[in-house]
């Protein structure tokens, strides 16, 4: 299955085409979608009422730089500002963790949308991509407040997801537009960045998106498309059962799998079940990719946001309201 983005505030009729499709099972939103806090509801509608079967509407909506919508929103800290909180006081930052995500997936869910993909759980160590995105660089802290996100986000009804698996951290690179290489040790690995991805799923995270992310001790290829990662490492060892997303096959460390097609049958044959085409002109290439594959079309369907809220109803069940209470 893909989860596509779109070019603007409004569908195109290509777009409502590419809804039709069998593959089509979500649409990623950025801010070039964002106008207003009414424009995203009905932009969020429109997805809905133009294809035949349920989609997921989802964003990235973390807080601190990486905060698509914003105007009308409350102005979300970093996650980094938890971990530093937590060395102080580790009740009051897990109360603060919890709250951000109450009302981060509150304003998300009251505007239409389903799921924003939060929270980062990789370890910080400087990571060009990561930076304050990354609760701490103690792998303890991040896995205390990692559980204490999952929780807010799950009090307010939305789905959470944790990444970037395995560990996008320990690497300088960002991978949107260099190749990444870790050349840690599996146990290295475990001991470190797993750490926080262990709490997360058993504080029952729903989701776990993948790094473009090479660990050439572990596997040859990135973790995204690679078997070993997800399905061995993730899945049986760890014990996942929820859904895995790749990152977006525009990314500049997904090209070594090849053009458009390759990325595409690479993630899913490698066990991922939704494959990310953020950038709309690979769209039609990469839906024309997965004709005649069997798809999983109802593995998203769990993160669809839980009960209808509008924001009036949606920020009432949100004990934070605002920034101040947070950080």
């Amino acid at each position: 299955m893909l989860v596509i983005g779109v070019a603007g505030t409004e569908l195109t009729a290509q777009e409502r085409d590419w809804l039709q499709h069998d593959a089509c099972a979500g649409v990623i939103l950025f801010k070039r979608n964002f106008a207003s806090r009414a424009q995203i509801a009905e932009l969020s509608a429109a997805i809905r009422e133009a294809a035949p079967r349920p989609q997921l509407v989802c964003v990235d909506q973390e807080g601190g730089r990486v905060q698509r919508f914003q105007d009308g929103y409350t102005e979300l800290p970093s996650l980094s500002g938890f971990g530093t909180q937590y060395l102080a006081d580790r009740e009051t930052a897990l109360d603060a963790a919890r709250a951000h995500a109450r009302l981060m997936a509150s304003e998300v869910r009251g505007s239409g949308v389903d799921l924003s993909f939060a929270p980062v759980v990789d370890v910080g160590h400087g990571n060009l991509a990561i930076g304050d995105r990354s609760f701490s660089e103690d792998p303890q802290i991040v896995a205390a407040l990692t559980r204490a996100y999952v929780e807010g986000m799950h009090e307010a009804g939305m789905a959470a997801t944790l990444k970037h698996f395995p560990g996008h951290g320990s690497v300088r690179e960002d991978t949107h537009f260099d190749d990444a290489v870790d050349h840690r040790s599996l146990e290295a690995i475990r001991a470190h960045d797993l750490v926080p991805f262990v709490a997360g799923i058993d504080a029952g995270a729903d989701a776990v998106m993948l790094a473009h992310v090479v660990y050439p001790q572990v596997a040859p290829e990135p973790a995204g498309y690679s078997p070993l990662w997800i399905n061995t490492i993730l899945r049986e060892q760890m014990g996942f059962r929820g859904v895995v997303f790749s990152d977006d096959i525009g990314m500049a460390a997904a090209f070594s799998a090849g053009g458009i097609k390759s990325r595409v049958d690479a993630h899913l044959d490698a066990g991922c079940d939704v494959v990310l085409v953020c950038h709309p002109e690979l769209v039609a290439e990469s839906l024309a990719a997965v004709e005649g594959r069997a798809l999983n079309t109802i593995a998203l369907t769990g993160l669809i946001g839980r009960g209808p809220l509008g924001w009036d109803g949606a920020l009432a069940g949100a004990s934070a309201g605002r920034t101040g209470d947070l950080a």
